[in-house]
């Protein structure tokens, strides 16, 4: 079976996107501590997902396999980007927003995490998932060499976030390195890949 082709999303891509997004992370530490709710978790993850892909799609940052199966949410150094920072909050002005208490834990997260990042130039890897029908295929590591392809392109590092301890060792073996960590409000690593 051919692998299938990798390709910078669209507009058209977000549905799929996000589906395969809320889908991926239906047990990961950081969504469940921000949308604990099981009833609530799909609505609030869409709006979270689907959020981070309206800020980078135009930014042709996001990287996807599969019709969407597969996707990598990368953004681009705030240098290329003037007056922009990278950010993981609250819903778009599209969808329902979030009750005051997800949005607090939402801000709350994104600004904690952000204070621990790097202050030099760098490609973020915000998201990084694949939908559990399309698991095991090679296909988010694929994604994600699209983006450190353009980070290495640029002479910059790429930093990443996981809360999923299982996720370290994966991403170790993909050549990052831990440079950091946080114990709360859920217990975070920070990671980065030198620029090749």
């Amino acid at each position: 079976m051919t692998t299938p082709e990798i390709t910078i999303a669209t507009p058209a891509d977000r549905d799929a996107v996000v589906g395969s997004l809320v889908a991926a992370f239906v047990k990961d530490p950081v969504l469940r501590f921000l949308f604990p709710d099981e009833e609530t978790y799909p609505r609030y993850a869409a709006i979270f997902f689907g959020n981070l892909f309206d800020k980078r799609v135009h930014w042709s940052s996001i990287w996807t396999i599969g019709a969407g199966a597969s996707a990598a949410i990368w953004e681009p150094p705030a240098a290329e980007q003037p007056g922009i920072v990278p950010a993981v909050v609250s819903g778009s002005p599209k969808e329902d927003p979030y009750p005051a208490d997800v949005l607090a834990r939402v801000q709350g997260y994104d600004d904690t995490v952000h204070d621990a990042l790097p202050t030099y130039p760098f490609w973020y890897l915000g998201v990084l998932g694949t939908h559990p029908d399309s698991a095991g295929r090679g296909w988010g590591r694929a994604v994600m060499r699209a983006g450190l392809a353009r980070a290495a392109a640029d002479g910059l590092p790429a930093i990443l976030e996981t809360s999923n301890p299982g996720n370290v060792e994966l991403y170790r073996r993909a050549g990052w390195e831990v440079v950091g960590s946080l114990s709360e409000p859920v217990p975070t690593w920070i990671m980065q890949q030198p620029p090749r």
